[in-house]
């Protein structure tokens, strides 16, 4: 009789918990768990897609769990930060490997360069904004990956120099991550760029290469 009842009350507290509403951050949570996965080769960007609407859609735990039910969650990134500001003087700086994206950063550099490496990075937001102040000898370099581009159209600037490589037309990787600049440059460049090859992958890439036919 214990045993039955005990069953009972076990039985009703999942389903209550089940029942109970989401918030935002747990939706978010559940959006930064699809993404990852996404990004492990996990997910597919059609699928990453529809569970992300889903996620954002869910009204209760049960909701979101059916999404994640088949992901690995150990393991899992911590959520990221809000914002992450560097103020860096002299030397050189970098964010590579997993480091987890947040939604909004504030930079600014003097006689200094920064380096910040999305080819690795776990992207948890569609949108990164990047407010920076560049002075006199402060660069920032931007390494990007298939599917995420850079805007620095809101960037004024009175000297330096500023390289976006193209926007991707409509036979590439669809968009996973928007990257918006915005504030001012008094003198330092801004370059945004793909991983420079190694040199095996430039040896196999002029090897793949098809011969040129004599004369």
């Amino acid at each position: 009789m214990a045993g039955d009842l005990s069953r009972t009350v076990d039985s009703s507290l999942r389903r209550h918990v089940s029942e109970q509403r989401v918030s935002h951050r747990d939706r978010d949570q559940a959006v930064e768990i699809l993404r990852v996965a996404a990004g492990d080769g996990r997910l597919t960007i059609a699928e990453l897609g529809e569970r992300v609407e889903a996620a954002m859609a869910a009204r209760t735990a049960s909701d979101l769990a059916v999404l994640t039910a088949d992901l690995p969650l150990e393991g899992m990134p911590p959520q990221a930060r809000e914002v992450i500001r560097i103020d860096q003087r002299f030397g050189e700086g970098k964010r590579t490997g997993r480091w987890l994206i947040p939604r909004r950063m504030e930079v600014r550099l003097k006689f200094s360069d920064l380096k910040l490496d999305f080819t690795e990075a776990v992207i948890t937001h569609d949108v990164l904004h990047i407010e920076v102040d560049l002075c006199i000898g402060g660069n920032l370099t931007l390494v990007t990956a298939p599917g995420i581009v850079v805007d620095a159209d809101d960037v004024t600037y009175s000297r330096g120099e500023i390289k976006i490589h193209p926007l991707p037309g409509p036979e590439e990787d669809p968009v996973r991550l928007r990257v918006l600049l915005s504030g001012r440059s008094t003198g330092g460049d801004i370059v945004a760029r793909r991983p420079r090859r190694t040199p095996g992958q430039w040896f196999r890439r002029r090897a793949g290469a098809a011969p040129v036919p004599s004369a």
